[in-house]
């Protein structure tokens, strides 16, 4: 199995290669996979017995190589399951931290005609020292109206690692049902 993933600053790959690790440990191997290096065609998605995606978002949008990998799975005949997870500073907030309730990916969802079997939305990192110039007043602009931190010094790991092993339980959960021909 395959996780790709989309990442700028290396949060969603962080998630991705945790949840293949937790997975390993159930004897299920998963190889996380970078989107913005290998793009699967429609050919290798579709031969997939369940499609992974932890997606990020950068000024309010998924990153475009998440987008192009949306667009090639939702143009699929007969498209295998899909887990989908967003990571966004979001998320951070109660109750934004859901396919409901996360705004990012409830218009992912909905604007690409998509139905996850599985979908979560992760909160990621606020690391203002690691960002260039304008990333990080653009950052700070954007905490600054949601009610996040603002001092340039602040590294702050949202990211609920819990709920990131639940995540990954739940999809060695339907990867067990469906070898077990329970589907998927």
């Amino acid at each position: 199995m395959q996780i790709f993933y989309a990442s700028r600053d290396g949060q969603s790959r962080k998630i991705a290669t945790h949840i293949a690790g937790r997975l390993a440990a159930r004897g299920i191997p998963a190889t996380p996979t970078d989107l913005a290096t290998s793009q699967p065609s429609a050919a290798d998605l579709a031969a997939q017995p369940m499609v992974v995606a932890i997606m990020s978002i950068r000024y309010g949008k998924h990153l475009a190589e998440g987008l192009t990998f949306v667009e090639t799975f939702k143009g699929l005949d007969a498209p295998p399951p899909l887990v989908l997870a967003s990571v966004n500073l979001t998320a951070r907030k109660p109750g934004k931290d859901t396919a409901e309730g996360n705004a990012y990916l409830r218009k992912l969802i909905a604007k690409n005609g998509l139905a996850p079997t599985l979908a979560a939305a992760f909160a990621g990192r606020l690391d203002y020292p690691r960002y260039g110039f304008f990333d990080r007043h653009i950052i700070r602009f954007i905490m600054l109206i949601t009610g996040g931190p603002t001092d340039p010094t602040t590294v702050v790991e949202y990211t609920p690692w819990d709920r990131v092993d639940a995540f990954a339980n739940d999809i060695a959960a339907l990867v067990e049902a469906g070898r077990n021909g329970q589907g998927g």
